[in-house]
């Protein structure tokens, strides 16, 4: 009996050692596709699961730290940064380094380091940068989140869904800085290790033109998944043993844009490129409401300043409906675009004197 137990226990280590890589990532796995305009979810699977997002954490760490320093102040690179654990951009103690050029690092080549930087110097330490992030993530509505490091280095409570970390890449591209910065494929650095950092993210390497010639995690040489129907423009990459393979990516295509995140998805590049290909197959942009004045009765009317555009499939679109909203005082409005019972989208307009 002994020695059948022995065995046994010997053959289990034997499997332990021979799985793979990516074995050693938590069970769940999830994705979301996100309209880019509003937010809602076009395609998902467990998209509310909470889950380990790896590095999508710097999405919200450049977020941030933008809107909480200048780009061009200078930051002493602390020994504690300097020897930050996981993926570096290789900073060494001592050296002067802007926060635009670590947000470089950051972005493009997934610098834990440039993290820890950016936190002590826009919170005064980790822990205080942590907290704005969380404070940022509450006032965004990111109700599955939980920030406990600025990197995404595995913390058991440092959980994200694939619903709110799209809605993250979502809300930072509505910052310009972010953009520029996350679309950015080639930066020329100017620390004391000083390169030519190329993006990680293959997908938005294709979508400018350039080849990818080699995978970030396996190092293995891939072949090319240009798509004619879709560009992707803007993103991040992530992993760890734990969390597996995640990635955020925002596509566009004559005027719609779409944002996929997949977490813990070993072929998330052909995933990627096939869910946005789905959205562009499935959904047309859609001008629900007109831009100008819409009078509701003989006194009241509403003003759109800009109009409402949808991304909406060939269903929804027999099911669109208008609803409006008028404080009691008739000061206030609110339009909210229905699909059956749900509410999708929803805009302030303003109110004014109908016309006679």
């Amino acid at each position: 009996m002994l020695r059948l137990f022995r065995l046994t226990l010997f053959m289990l280590m034997i499997l332990m050692v021979m799985l793979p890589q990516t074995s050693f990532a938590r069970g769940g796995s999830g994705y979301a596709v996100l309209d880019g305009a509003t937010g809602r979810v076009l395609i998902g699977s467990n998209s509310d699961e909470r889950l380990p997002i790896a590095s999508l954490t710097k999405i919200w760490t450049a977020l941030v730290a933008i809107e909480n320093s200048d780009l061009q102040d200078e930051v002493v690179i602390s020994p504690n940064a300097a020897m930050a654990e996981g993926s570096s951009i290789y900073l060494q103690a001592g050296e002067t380094v802007t926060v635009e050029t670590l947000l470089y690092g950051l972005m493009l080549r997934s610098g834990n380091d440039a993290a820890t930087a950016l936190a002590e110097h826009v919170g005064g330490s980790v822990e205080g940068f942590v907290k704005l992030m969380n404070e940022r993530a509450v006032i965004a509505g990111l109700t599955n989140t939980v920030f406990m490091n600025p990197s995404g280095l595995h913390h058991d409570e440092h959980l994200s869904s694939a619903r709110d970390t799209a809605e993250m890449l979502r809300l930072a591209l509505q910052n310009k800085t972010f953009e520029k910065i996350a679309s950015t494929i080639l930066y020329r650095a100017n620390t004391v290790n000083g390169m030519l950092w190329e993006n990680k993210h293959r997908l938005l390497r294709e979508g400018s033109g350039m080849a990818a010639h080699i995978d970030d995690e396996t190092e293995q040489p891939v072949s090319s998944l240009k798509s004619a129907t879709g560009t992707a423009f803007a993103g991040k990459t992530g992993f760890t043993k734990v969390a597996g393979r995640t990635l955020a990516t925002a596509f566009q295509k004559d005027g719609q844009i779409c944002i996929v995140v997949t977490l813990n998805e070993s072929d998330d590049w052909n995933v990627h490129r096939g869910l946005s290909n789905r959205v562009w197959q499935d959904y047309s942009l859609e001008t629900v409401v007109k831009k100008g004045k819409y009078n509701v009765n003989k006194k009241l009317a509403i003003r759109l300043e800009e109009p409402v555009r949808l991304q909406l499939n060939k269903e929804e679109k027999e099911q669109v409906r208008q609803v409006l909203h008028v404080s009691r005082k008739r000061q206030e409005a609110v339009l909210s675009i229905f699909i059956g019972e749900e509410r999708i989208y929803a805009t302030p307009v303003k109110v004014e004197s109908a016309d006679r």
